[in-house]
Order: structure tokens, then C-alpha cells, then sequence
């Protein structure tokens, strides 16, 4: 899960990052990187300094280079938290990763005001309606690169109060994280296990294509197979196979192939480590051609489910109605 914290100064984003960071997320910042940036200049990172800062770096590298910058410097399997999104472009492309969530941190002016003149940042005001003028630019701009924060709250998937004391801010915060815990998505049995085939595609040699096989039973991958030389000769793509090599037509010259295609190779590697298919669901990222649609029958493979349609005779498909074996594109 990502979450990202947007809102206005001294809203409180920093102790919202702060309860989800103790409760195991990391933990990053935009304003971190400007920081940075102004460091490795010499410059002091005032409130003007960060603004202007920010702005030329988005205005030289995009409007989500701040986004884009954090976002590689997360530990994948792990929860972020990411503090200062102040651009709608940043959000756009956190919201492009998996499971984002953008929330709003909100408190009154007033106490916003006093909260910013207690902690005394460098270039704070220390005046509320200087205060109140210097939020004013940061609400809206007709500069892409500039602060954008009424379109980027308007984006907000929740939003947090936070008027009330330390503790009331954490049970908001905890409460909001179950809200968006429960709205968490993951792949359904077909996306997973071809994404798995995807990887293992990965592993082929095959200078044509790169196809992959995996067998599937009881939710559990029991084989996979990949497209390639067999077992112990040279590499398609080193010279191991002619045809592939020549450019031939995809279809034609199939017997002057050397390479195993896939669903043979997770039939054959089954068979040579003595696991049963009868029953189970092959994922190919091809259509079987006809010889692996005779061994998939012969193997007792109930199901197929493919990706992309192999471009060979129908007699595949109809073999696949006569035997009962189930054949379907995803």
C-alpha cells in the first residue's frame, strides 16, 4: 500500500506520517528532495527557497519528477507513506503504482497558524495574514510546475481532521489505513498464474518468440515450461535451431524446428519428475499448436487458458471439443 499526504502548512501531514511509519510503513517526503536540492546548491531550504525549488524541478523534469524520484527508492512487498504531494501530477503517478491512496490532512487556518509559529521553520510566517497570503499561492496556478493544492485535495481519497490532540489524530489515522486496508486489490487466479507464465517465459532461449507454459492444480503450480533447444544441446538463439533463426513465417516449417515448444516442455519436465497432470488447468501464454494439443489431451489436462491465439489451423480447437478439455482466452 502507498499512501500519499497532501494539505495545506502545518496541517499535520508529518505526525500522520509519523503514526503510519510506527505502525511498520516507510516513510518518504517530496519536500526531502527538494531539501536536497537546494543543499547541494549552498541555499538555505526557507519556505520561498522550497517553493521556487519545486517548481523549477518541475518545470526542467516534469511535474511528477518528485514522485517518480521517491518512488524508486521504495522497498517493494513494503508499505510507504509519502509526505508533500502539493502537484496533481505527483499523485496521477503514485496512483499508477499499486494500491495508492491519497489523503487529505485538514485543519483550521487558525490553528494551522499556530502550529506553524510554534514549530518556527526558517521562512515561516510569523504573521496570520502574511500566512494566509502565502497559502493563497500555493492553492492554484496557471503554472503547471507550481503548487497546486486545490486540484491535488480535490484528488483525495480521504480525508483526516486533524483539530483535536495527538491521540485523536492517531485513532483517525488508524481508522482511515483500515479503510483503506479493506479497498486493497490483488489478481484473480487467472492474472496470477500468467503472470507467473510471463515469468517464466523469461527463461527462453527461442529467437522467434518467448512462450511459457504453466501447470496448474489445486491452485498450486506443479510444472512449467518455456520454449527452447532440448535439454543439454546449444541455445536457439546461439545457433541451436536454423529455422528459427532463418526468419521463417510464423506456422510454416514446423518440422525443421529444434525447439520444444512450451506446454511440451511442462508435460515432458512433469513426466521426467513423475507428477500427474490428470485433471490439472495449463496457463500458456500461447495457444497450444496441434502436437501440444494432442499431448495435453493425452496428459489429462482438463483446462487451457491462453493469452494471445497462435496462428495454426483450427484443428487444435477441435480436438480440444472432442476430448472435453476445456480451452479459453484471457
Amino acid at each position: 500500500m502507498i499512501i500519499g499526504l497532501t494539505g495545506g502548512n502545518a496541517a499535520g501531514k508529518g505526525e500522520v506520517a509519523r503514526v503510519l511509519e510506527s505502525g511498520g510503513f516507510e516513510r518518504f517526503s517530496l519536500s526531502d528532495g527538494v531539501r536536497e536540492e537546494l543543499r547541494s546548491r549552498g541555499l538555505a531550504p526557507s519556505r520561498d527557497a522550497m517553493i521556487e525549488e519545486g517548481r523549477r524541478l518541475r518545470r526542467e523534469h516534469g511535474p511528477d519528477v518528485l514522485a517518480r524520484r521517491v518512488a524508486a527508492r521504495f522497498t517493494q512487498g513494503m508499505n510507504q507513506v509519502v509526505d508533500s504531494i502539493r502537484n496533481p501530477e505527483e499523485g496521477a503517478y503514485l496512483r499508477t503504482l499499486h494500491d495508492f491512496h491519497l489523503v487529505a490532512v485538514e485543519a483550521p487556518l487558525a490553528v494551522r497558524f499556530e502550529r506553524a509559529r510554534t514549530r518556527a521553520r526558517p521562512g515561516d510566517p510569523v504573521d496570520l495574514d502574511v500566512f494566509s497570503e502565502a497559502e493563497r499561492r500555493e492553492l492554484g496556478s496557471d503554472d503547471p510546475a507550481a503548487q497546486q493544492l486545490v486540484a491535488t485535495i480535490a484528488g483525495a481519497d480521504f480525508t483526516v481532521h486533524n483539530d483535536g490532540d495527538l491521540a485523536v489524530l492517531g485513532d483517525h489515522v488508524r481508522a482511515m489505513f483500515r479503510d483503506a486496508a479493506a479497498r486493497a486489490t490483488r489478481p484473480g487466479w487467472d492474472e496470477y498464474f500468467m503472470r507467473i507464465a510471463e515469468v517464466v517465459a523469461s527463461r527462453s532461449s527461442c529467437a522467434k518468440r518467448r512462450a511459457a507454459a504453466v501447470v496448474v492444480k489445486d491452485k498450486r503450480v506443479i510444472s512449467t515450461g518455456y520454449n527452447g533447444t532440448p535439454r543439454g544441446t546449444r541455445n536457439c538463439s546461439e545457433g541451436g535451431c536454423p529455422r528459427c533463426l532463418s526468419l521463417a513465417p510464423s506456422g510454416s516449417g514446423l518440422g525443421d524446428c529444434l525447439c520444444s515448444h512450451a506446454e511440451e516442455n511442462a508435460i515432458v519436465q512433469a513426466a521426467y519428475h513423475g507428477v500427474s497432470l490428470a485433471g490439472a488447468t495449463v496457463y500458456s501464454t500461447f495457444s497450444p499448436c496441434l502436437i501440444c494439443t494432442k499431448m495435453i489431451i493425452n496428459a489429462g489436462i482438463a483446462e487451457v487458458v491462453f493469452r494471445s491465439a497462435y496462428p495454426l489451423p483450427e484443428a487444435a480447437t477441435d480436438l480440444f471439443a472432442q476430448a472435453g478439455v476445456k480451452a479459453r482466452k484471457v
